[in-house]
């Protein structure tokens, strides 16, 4: 399975071990650099961006938020569907 996973704090980086481990494919993103150099080296794929997450996911895309509830939910799912409705 490939799975998507924006969110790299202590519960995020563990779950994508957890997934790395289980033979999955996750590609990440997280707005800070030092945890995606950090999951890069335990096999998992990293994104730049957004967009760059997004064209690394093949559809249908199955993204895993492992954010702090709030605003910021609602931002990232707009962001992914009024932005990439088409893509």
């Amino acid at each position: 399975m490939e799975i998507g996973l924006i969110g790299l704090g202590k519960m995020g980086a563990n779950m994508t071990e957890r997934l790395l481990l289980g033979g999955h494919k996750v590609v990440c993103y997280d707005k800070n650099q030092e945890p995606l150099k950090e999951i890069a080296a335990k096999g998992a794929a990293t994104a730049e961006s957004i967009q760059d997450f997004i064209q690394k996911l093949k559809k249908p895309r199955i993204i895993w938020l492992m954010i702090p509830a709030g605003n910021i939910v609602d931002k990232i799912i707009k962001r992914f569907i009024i932005r990439h409705k088409s893509g």
